[in-house]
């Protein structure tokens, strides 16, 4: 049976490194993410953009009779794909919320963590990224 006076506790400082570095990877994770999720939206808006750009003129042009009946085919397959740009887009911004939130919740850990924490340890740097409110 183990003594009791041989247990000892890691120094303070050490777990506040440790959940700094984990904390710091938690955070660029989430701007990764977040760089991922508004790249992708960006380049879906500008696809969206011309999308809806040649569905209208192509209407125009067979309202006018300028354009054949096979294009009106055209039109319903531009019209479904501005439809899918925007339920995408929809659920990007989703997720992008979701992302500031998750990101929020982690400055909320650091600073429940860093508030208990001895006036010693508060020397240590904050995760990249982090904030005060």
């Amino acid at each position: 049976m183990a003594s009791i006076f041989g247990f000892r506790s890691r120094d303070p400082a050490r777990d506040r490194q440790a959940d700094i570095a984990r904390l710091d990877r938690l955070a660029k994770l989430f701007e990764q993410i977040s760089a991922e999720i508004e790249a992708e939206r960006t380049g879906l808006e500008s696809r969206y953009r011309k999308t809806a750009t040649n569905a209208a003129f192509l209407v125009e042009a067979t309202e006018n009779g300028s354009a054949s009946q096979k294009r009106s085919s055209e039109v319903s397959a531009l019209t479904e794909s501005i439809l899918n740009c925007e339920r995408r887009i929809a659920a990007l911004s989703r997720q992008n919320g979701m992302m500031k939130e998750l990101r929020h919740s982690l400055d909320m850990v650091f600073d429940e963590n860093g508030s208990s924490d001895s006036a010693a340890a508060v020397d240590f740097g904050r995760p990249a990224g982090t904030r005060r409110a």
